[in-house]
């Protein structure tokens, strides 16, 4: 899979900028010609070093300035233009190591508009370089300490000589690691201590790394952390040593012979502490941060294709994921997630991606306690996927789906054949399917959504319905196949309100009227006539609260009339109390199916389902199977 690192970045511009006579000029021609050069222009030209001479390989460019040459809006256009500025001074001249503060790092600020900013990472990264080492016998590096401890900007110092070539490559490869591995984001100086956004995304990484979810990292943890980081195994005498490293250091950081938070923390600190700011970018990287220490947009939202008529659906290895993170954070094992473990499930991501109180419980299956299930928790999420794609791949690179799976969260994702190419071949691919549940308020379409979730839907009557949850979802069987069935309790407000075609597009629409209410299926009627009379989805009438007398509809046909002039099944009754669930089964059937569009018509002639594709082989169990579904849901209707 792609990882998230430096060598992304396309290249590295490096300014040098500092006195006249300082030696930049040297500097530059010494590095590329490797010797010192006897003549000296007032200005080099810039240089392109390529990749594959680079440590980092990534391409070099590096700049000159002169100001004999050049004016003071082209020094500041550079400067703006520059990933990293470096700022010579000559070590044998006091002048211009006070005008590193007096001067260069306060104009660098304004040139770079960071003049007001306090927060770490922001401003342009500095290397303070001194040259001309050769002239003198003593260190400036005390002075430049003191200057690094008021300037966080500033990433490195070093001292070199043009002349000699001392530490000419390592002035350069300084200043490309400044910007391709910069301290800022990740170190307070002055504290000695990691910054709150480094701690914030190493903690969310250890969480990650925990499998098995005990606040420890053990040795095969460990190990999958190193390899997934550094594509290489962690040797056990290595391990062994690290180990020894925190436990001196850090009294707690070892517990079981495994590493605690504090250890893992420790263990970043010390490697910046040592220069090795490295080794913390590659881990954060391989974990979707950038430079910033946020996740990155095209880690959390890698481009997806959808056709024009496709879905999109959890994967096998999507759904396996799914399975392992609820699995850890069930700590006890009653085979659903409390509050407390929906919350800590969550905790590496920003927010959770829905309320647990007011969504979850009022969308897909709970137990008892109104905690979600597995099956409750696979729904949820193949509700997301199926309406919010990308919040789904956003929340599986929160979760560590890139990580653990070591492939990109697209391998999560299953994009389905276009509806087309269903109807075409008279069979849906699919296994989830959009049903919109569609009819006049107080006609009961709240109820029959929430009826779908729970077991006993007698419980459900006289219950106000105040949560604004417009999805349920749940999964059927359909020809010994699970399928997901997702109910769209679709809003009316007003009888001539116009419906939207977000709100008229789905598998199958469910119009749903109050049989116990005379003025009520009028609605429904109008409802199919404008939307879905020249469509191709497959339409079911339901009359609802069919346990209160039936009442003659004051319409100008009835609603069984309605339905055989239309070549629609018959209305189908349904009643909270009589807790039958076939209808639920019966739209799935008919989303399944979406060529059978007139339903009306096949249930009379049993030749029409076999002719209909349902495939040579299998007409003859699934021909009885579909007409049996069917019948037995129309008797249920009269």
């Amino acid at each position: 899979m792609g990882q998230y690192t430096a060598a992304q970045r396309k290249n590295v511009r490096i300014l040098l900028v500092g006195d006249a006579g300082v030696g930049k000029t040297s500097l530059i021609l010494s590095l590329v010609s490797e010797e010192y050069p006897e003549d000296v222009p007032p200005r080099a030209e810039e240089i392109t070093i390529p990749a594959n001479v680079t440590p980092e390989q990534v391409p070099t460019n590096i700049v000159d300035f002169s100001s004999v040459e050049q004016t003071e809006e082209a020094l500041n256009a550079e400067i703006n233009k520059a990933h990293v500025v470096c700022i010579v001074y000559a070590v044998d001249d006091d002048d211009s190591l006070d005008r590193i503060t007096s001067h260069w790092l306060p104009l660098v600020r304004s040139a770079s508009g960071t003049e007001g900013e306090s927060q770490q990472g922001v401003r342009k990264p500095i290397v303070l370089v001194g040259n001309k080492i050769d002239m003198i016998d003593y260190s400036t590096i005390d002075s430049v300490l003191a200057i690094m401890e008021d300037y966080p900007e500033i990433e490195s110092c070093v001292e070199c000589s043009a002349k000699t070539l001392h530490n000419i490559s390592e002035m350069f490869y300084y200043a490309q690691k400044a910007v391709l591995h910069p301290t800022s984001p990740l170190y307070i100086m002055d504290e000695q201590d990691l910054t709150p956004a480094c701690k914030k995304s190493l903690v969310r990484i250890f969480k990650i790394c925990d499998i098995d979810g005990d606040n420890l990292l053990n040795d095969y943890e460990l190990n999958l952390f190193q390899r997934r980081c550094f594509n290489t195994p962690l040797q056990p005498q290595i391990l062994d040593e690290v180990k020894a490293v925190i436990q001196k250091n850090v009294p707690d950081g070892i517990i079981n012979d495994a590493v605690t938070l504090k250890g893992f923390l420790f263990l970043h600190c010390l490697f910046i502490q040592r220069g090795r700011n490295e080794t913390t970018w590659a881990v954060l990287r391989r974990f979707g941060y950038n430079d910033q220490l946020e996740m990155c947009q095209d880690y959390l939202r890698p481009a997806l294709k959808i056709p024009p008529g496709s879905s999109t659906e959890l994967s096998h290895r999507g759904q396996q994921f799914l399975i392992a993170v609820f699995e850890r954070y069930d700590r006890d094992g009653d085979g659903a997630l409390s509050p407390d473990e929906h919350k800590m499930l969550f905790s590496t991501c920003p927010m959770a991606p829905w309320s647990y109180s007011t969504d979850i419980r009022k969308s897909c299956p709970t137990n008892d306690g109104g905690w979600v299930t597995l099956h409750g928790w696979l729904c949820r999420w193949t509700l997301m996927t199926l309406i919010d794609v990308v919040k789904t791949l956003e929340y599986l690179a929160y979760l560590g789906f890139n990580v653990h799976e070591n492939d990109s969260q697209l391998a999560a994702i299953h994009v389905t054949r276009e509806r087309r190419i269903d109807l075409a071949k008279r069979q849906s691919s699919r296994s989830v399917y959009k049903c919109h549940v569609i009819g006049p308020k107080g006609s009961g379409k709240t109820g029959l959504c929430r009826g779908f979730l729970i077991e006993e839907m007698s419980k459900l009557i006289g219950k106000e319905f105040k949560t604004n949850v417009v999805h349920c979802i749940n999964s059927v069987q359909v020809y010994g196949q699970e399928k997901h069935l997702i109910l769209r309790d679709i809003d009316v407000r007003h009888a001539l309100d116009p419906l939207q075609p977000q709100e008229v597009n789905c598998d199958v629409a469910c119009l749903v009227y109050d049989s116990s209410n005379p003025r009520s299926f009028e609605y429904v009627a109008r409802i199919y006539i404008k939307y879905y009379a020249e469509s191709k989805i497959p339409v079911i009438i339901v009359g609802t609260k069919c346990d209160l007398d039936e009442r003659r509809q004051d319409y100008l046909m009835q609603p069984s009339e309605f339905c055989e002039k239309y070549k629609l099944l018959p209305p189908h009754l349904f009643s909270l109390k009589t807790n039958k669930k076939e209808l639920y089964t019966k739209l799935a059937t008919m989303a399944a199916f979406p060529h059978l569009r007139q339903f009306g018509l096949m249930t009379e002639d049993p030749a029409l389902w076999w002719k209909a594709g349902l495939g040579v082989a299998a007409a003859t169990v699934l021909g009885f199977i579909v007409l049996k579904a069917f019948n037995v849901g129309s008797s249920h209707s009269h």
